[in-house]
């Protein structure tokens, strides 16, 4: 699904706040406008290591003309989810993983753009339901690595130390979502990335945005370490996704 593919770019995105720093220690934001870019970018990326669970808002398109695309899931450690993307006419699916299963809901737009011969039917069939599955199904690993929190921290970690990757830069004090925060840069070739980092209590990246000749996106963080509701669909709002699909259907 190019929604899925998109939200781990969007995961990439989170990733990058770690790629120039080494090491460090979680403190408070109280002194981070007096610290440099690094040590700002550093002590955010050990906050976000730190979380067990937040909520994560991204919007962007892929190549700068098509349609935004836009994430919204909160998400923990445990691979526990609740949410959705939307990518517009293409569709949208609303997500809801507990434990060994997930739950999917896609729109009609979207069983008409990603399955043109039978979506209309499987649609019919839903009727407005979720299908269910198990979340070690091969054919919805894409949406069950997404909804994994450590799949955000393996790409922070991954990418910790690396070098040579443009030099970070510290910005005026401003505001996200009303709160203050420091932006770092990194202006790499064509590439321009943004952490907000929080100005007060934990240095959370409460926003990253990336923009370049071919992409832009924001990534928004809050709901640091708040649980993953844990209502499901009830049993008479759901179908199985086996006898939904088949054996035979190509992964969604």
């Amino acid at each position: 699904m190019s929604g899925h593919r998109w939200a781990a770019r969007a995961a990439a995105a989170a990733a990058a706040v770690a790629l120039t720093v080494t090491g460090g220690t979680l403190a408070q934001a109280d002194d981070i406008e007096s610290l440099s870019a690094e040590e700002i970018a550093e002590r955010s990326r050990d906050a976000l290591l730190d979380v067990d669970s937040l909520h994560l808002s991204a919007r962007g398109s892929l190549d700068g003309s098509g349609p935004e695309m836009r994430l919204d899931l909160t998400l923990d450690r445990e691979g526990n989810c609740t949410g959705g993307v939307d990518m517009g006419d293409e569709g949208s699916v609303e997500i809801v993983k507990r434990g060994d299963d997930v739950w999917l809901k896609p729109d009609a737009a979207f069983w008409k753009e990603h399955v043109p011969i039978g979506g209309s039917t499987f649609d019919a069939i839903l009727d407005g339901r979720y299908m269910k599955a198990s979340a070690d199904d091969p054919r919805l690993l894409s949406v069950t690595e997404v909804c994994d929190l450590d799949t955000f921290r393996e790409l922070i970690t991954d990418n910790a130390g690396t070098a040579d990757r443009g030099t970070l830069t510290k910005g005026e004090k401003t505001e996200v979502n009303g709160a203050p925060a420091v932006p770092v840069t990194r202006a790499e070739g064509g590439e321009r990335l943004t952490a907000y980092v929080a100005a007060e209590g934990t240095p959370y990246p409460v926003r990253i945005t990336v923009r370049n000749a071919g992409e832009e996106g924001t990534v928004d963080f809050s709901g640091f370490d708040r649980p993953v509701p844990s209502a499901t669909p009830p049993a008479d709002e759901t179908v199985d996704v086996t006898a939904l699909l088949g054996r035979s259907i190509s992964p969604v």
